[in-house]
């Protein structure tokens, strides 16, 4: 992720909405994939000014001007009153009982990073009021218990909300919002990581899973490389959870989950790719170099500099992990990518790259009409 200025010569970052320098709101445009100082202008609009200049008109996303729980703008001639973000949520929490709006705030801030990497890679991001076979759609939901504890049985159980994604449509339990409850099913499921960008990230893999790869060209040598997918999914995760990974996972897979099955191989790679790509967006936004050199970012399509940057990912990390052991924090990467598991974010990064090939532009027109904000 990089940062941004504002007109002022403030730095500033993704989740701003103001500035600290001038006091000037914010707002980011996908489009120009920016943030502007915005100032109110007629008829609902505000005027955007970036550090380059006017920017034109826009709107405030309804999820920005009535619940400051987004800082997305949409163009004044954009007839939907959500954001590009917003507009792929189907169902929200229940924004009556306090302790979910902010959890849903935490949620929305890890979906349009997600949606800002998926954006810069030039994937292909609409929802279902686009497409209603073809779409994405989330869902934040909560356990009827209403106790974050509750959702701790990972395989699921009467009245358990699980994170999962089926037919384009993801599914978050809330309770992933929740630092406390999230790293207690971290250590119960005997995670070296969990995160709730890390949860956006793993289960967008199995909508671009479906849209992809399931009916094109690549089956076979996904199947080659990950495995046969059509071999029974519950059964080999009751295998996993009751008898642990592969016992020779690391020469293959990516984490130790990465071995349970195929699907769950394939997500777990694809969500490394994100990490990679958000990462290292920010590591050269910042000028941080690597023995002298400065950090690559990372664009689908390019072998040689994709092997340069699996080379350069690895001293990043360990750079990463040093520095959090400095300030007496877990690691922030704690894993080890083999020849295997390199052998597979390859192949990503070709679907990815001729993903974007077919679909240039990375925010499709959209329907009028669309609610998708209806809570539960």
């Amino acid at each position: 992720m990089r940062t941004f200025d504002c007109p002022c010569g403030n730095e500033l970052s993704f989740e701003n909405s103001i500035c600290l320098n001038c006091g000037g709101q914010l707002g980011y445009s996908p489009g120009l994939r920016m943030i502007a100082r915005i100032n109110p202008a007629r008829d609902g609009l505000w005027r955007a000014k970036t550090a380059h200049g006017d920017a034109g008109y826009f709107r405030k996303c309804v999820n920005y001007a009535e619940f400051n729980a987004c800082n997305w703008m949409i163009p004044a001639d954009d007839p939907s009153s959500f954001c590009h973000a917003c507009r792929l949520n189907s169902i929200i929490p229940d924004l009556s009982v306090d302790e979910n709006v902010r959890l849903w705030f935490r949620i929305e801030q890890a979906k349009r990073r997600l949606v800002y990497t998926l954006d810069m890679l030039g994937l292909p991001v609409f929802g279902k009021h686009v497409d209603r076979d073809r779409g994405l759609a989330f869902e934040f939901l909560r356990d009827q218990s209403g106790d974050s504890d509750e959702f701790l049985n990972e395989l699921g159980g009467d009245q358990h909300i699980l994170t999962g994604h089926k037919t384009g449509i993801i599914t978050i339990n809330i309770a992933e919002a929740d630092p406390g409850a999230r790293e207690r099913m971290r250590e119960r499921m005997s995670e070296a990581y969990r995160t709730l960008l890390g949860h956006f990230r793993h289960e967008v893999a199995h909508y671009y899973w479906d849209l992809l790869v399931r009916d094109s060209g690549y089956i076979e040598r996904v199947r080659t490389l990950f495995g046969d997918e059509r071999q029974n999914y519950q059964e080999a995760l009751s295998a996993y959870y009751a008898n642990g990974p592969l016992e020779n996972w690391p020469d293959s897979h990516i984490s130790a989950y990465a071995s349970a099955h195929p699907w769950e191989d394939w997500a777990e790679s694809w969500a490394h790719y994100l990490h990679m790509a958000d990462t290292l967006e920010t590591a050269n936004d910042l000028g941080l170099s690597i023995r002298g050199s400065g950090v690559e970012l990372l664009v689908p399509g390019n072998p040689e500099r994709l092997q340069l940057i699996l080379e350069e990912w690895s001293e990043l990390t360990n750079a990463l992990n040093a520095l959090n052991r400095s300030m007496g924090l877990p690691d922030a990467y704690p894993f080890a990518i083999g020849s295997g598991a390199a052998d597979k974010l390859r192949l990503i990064d070709e679907i990815i790259a001729n993903a974007a090939r077919a679909a240039p532009h990375p925010l499709p027109p959209t329907r009028n009409g669309a609610t998708p904000t209806a809570p539960v």
